[in-house]
């Protein structure tokens, strides 16, 4: 349609929140909603083909590429954190694993953050109307939204033997990591339909996108807000070399994620006053927590050689590779319509923990890299993640320029508590390896883990080894208190007119992967915004293998 110079509603970023407002905010035709995307349309065809998830992961013309400050804990390394730059955001480049989190984490954030609102309770019924599950409806599952869930189903010993081993190991199985047992190790699900992946933009966006109320700009570079007085009136944008002025009768919605949306607001003067003022921009808003409490899972991968020749290394040679992508495109099916780490797990790695405090992703190939060049190895691989970190950091302007990059500051290992339970996750993740139902298979480990034993050598790796798994959040976090940047229906504290909708103001970062909370945050968000009632809350039964705590 043409564009317009105002909108009710102008939503910065078409990721994973976006889309899924876009959809949401058009669907009874009465409101007009422009939603602006720095990156192109999802038209690169690995983006559809979940096992292209390594091309277009790396392609720089679909990632944010940011890096890291020096990470202290780290031996002073940047650590790579891509972001989508794409219609779809994130969930376009992801390893499209659907969890939840723990319902504990929700608990958590109403008590601790005085955020009652937002009990697991509040949030099932959204997870559920926003998931269309190959498992079927149930009392944790829905079966008739549009995002399309499907539960890891392609077929490798090395996935049976993980699960073996699990159970082997006292760690447990669950059937569903997201329904009645969120513990143990399971096949995962993912955000896939049909074999293809189903991104936010697939599922929220393209359906919405025939709607003549929903304008979408790709490669818009959003320079800042507007502000007039205390109420945020518009969005300054550059597209194909013009700069354009846009205004929001009702509300400007930052979408942009974890590291855009707090770098949009102090650009824009909302934020830390002094830090502000030392990049020589006009205070708006004095706003000390924007940029504060970024938070994320840091992972370690060990791997292993694979003594049987059952790994999935050959589908990096050409004439696999061609194989695979014809099977896909005639059935759907093959490796190449497998997300990879299609098996996973949520386990405690002491006991002194109320609820899971690490997590596996577990893949049935190896990886090693010459320069930038990735190659396929005959092994298996367990990625280890850390779930609730107590190590925080923060995200500062470095320039007044919106298309500078911002400094992230992570603070990986900052604390006692995270480098003693990395290394006990470690340990955990070995004792699983280590149980018979991998004998037929499990070589040489052939990673930085492979010779060391004590705590402080297992410490020095996960030094060297230490990345992200891709889930930064908590910049402008819910909450009541000083440090809070939006209250619990997500409007910015001190100014009119304008919410943040994203993974940025999770309190806390949940015990999982984010993409699907993300999805649920904005689906209420939505009703929030149109003054329509919440979804009832569902008081599921669940299975907490914990003496205090409540099945």
């Amino acid at each position: 349609m043409t564009q317009r110079d105002t909108y009710d509603y102008i939503i910065v970023g078409a990721g994973s929140a976006g889309c899924v407002l876009a959809n949401r905010l058009t669907a009874d035709g009465t409101h007009n909603v422009l939603v602006l995307e720095a990156g192109p349309m999802d038209r690169n065809l690995m983006i559809h083909i979940p096992a292209g998830v390594y091309s277009v992961y790396n392609d720089p013309k679909l990632n944010w590429n940011y890096k890291t400050e020096d990470e202290a804990q780290l031996n002073d390394r940047n650590v790579d954190i891509p972001r989508g730059r794409v219609v779809g955001g994130s969930s376009s480049i992801n390893s499209m694993v659907y969890m939840r989190g723990h319902p504990i984490d929700y608990d958590r954030w109403a008590e601790e953050f005085n955020l009652p609102k937002w009990t697991y309770a509040q949030c099932l019924p959204y997870f559920k109307a926003g998931e269309n599950s190959d498992r079927g409806a149930d009392e944790w599952r829905g079966d008739c939204g549009p995002l399309g869930v499907t539960r890891g189903s392609f077929e490798n010993p090395l996935y049976d033997a993980f699960l073996e081993a699990g159970a082997q190991a006292g760690q447990g199985q669950s059937d569903d990591l997201n329904g009645y047992k969120p513990e143990g190790v399971a096949r995962l699900d993912t955000t896939k339909k049909n074999g293809r992946r189903c991104s936010a933009a697939v599922a929220h966006l393209r359906p919405a996108l025939r709607r003549p109320n929903l304008t979408l700009i790709t490669d818009a570079v959003v320079e800042r807000i507007l502000i007039e007085g205390n109420r945020a009136s518009g969005i300054a944008y550059t597209h194909r070399g013009q700069r354009h002025d846009v205004r929001a009768s009702k509300e400007v919605i930052l979408s942009g994620g974890a590291i855009n949306s707090p770098q949009l607001m102090m650009v824009s003067g909302i934020g830390p006053a002094d830090h502000l003022r030392k990049h020589d921009i006009h205070v708006a808003l004095d706003l000390p927590g924007v940029g504060q409490n970024l938070q994320d899972h840091p992972t370690v991968h060990i791997q292993y050689a694979c003594r049987e020749p059952v790994s999935i290394h050959k589908v990096g040679q050409p004439l696999q590779k061609v194989a695979a992508g014809v099977r896909w495109g005639l059935t759907r099916s093959g490796v190449a319509a497998s997300s990879i780490w299609e098996a996973g797990g949520l386990v405690r790695s002491n006991a002194d923990v109320k609820y899971p405090n690490m997590q596996y992703h577990f893949g049935p190939i190896g990886v090693s890299y010459q320069g930038a060049k990735m190659q396929l190895e005959q092994a298996f691989t367990v990625c280890i993640d850390q779930l609730r970190p107590t190590s925080v950091g923060s995200i500062t302007l470095k320039s007044a320029s919106p298309t500078d990059k911002p400094a992230l500051n992570f603070n990986y290992m900052a604390t006692e508590h995270d480098r003693r339970e990395m290394v006990e996750a470690v340990r955990t993740a070995r004792d699983l390896v280590n149980q018979p139902a991998f004998d037929a298979y499990r070589g040489e480990p052939i990673d930085a883990m492979h010779s060391v034993e004590t705590d402080d050598d297992i410490l020095a790796a996960i030094r060297t080894m230490t990345e992200t798994d891709y889930h930064p959040c908590g910049t402008c976090r819910m909450g009541g208190d000083a440090m809070a940047v939006v209250d619990e229906e997500m409007r910015v504290h001190g100014i009119e007119g304008l919410r943040i909708v994203d993974a940025s103001v999770m309190p806390q970062v949940i015990s999982a992967n984010l993409n699907a909370p993300t999805q649920m945050i904005a689906a209420r968000a939505a009703d929030f915004i149109l003054g329509q009632d919440q979804l009832a809350p569902i008081h599921a039964r669940y299975h907490f293998n914990a003496p205090d705590m409540i099945a």
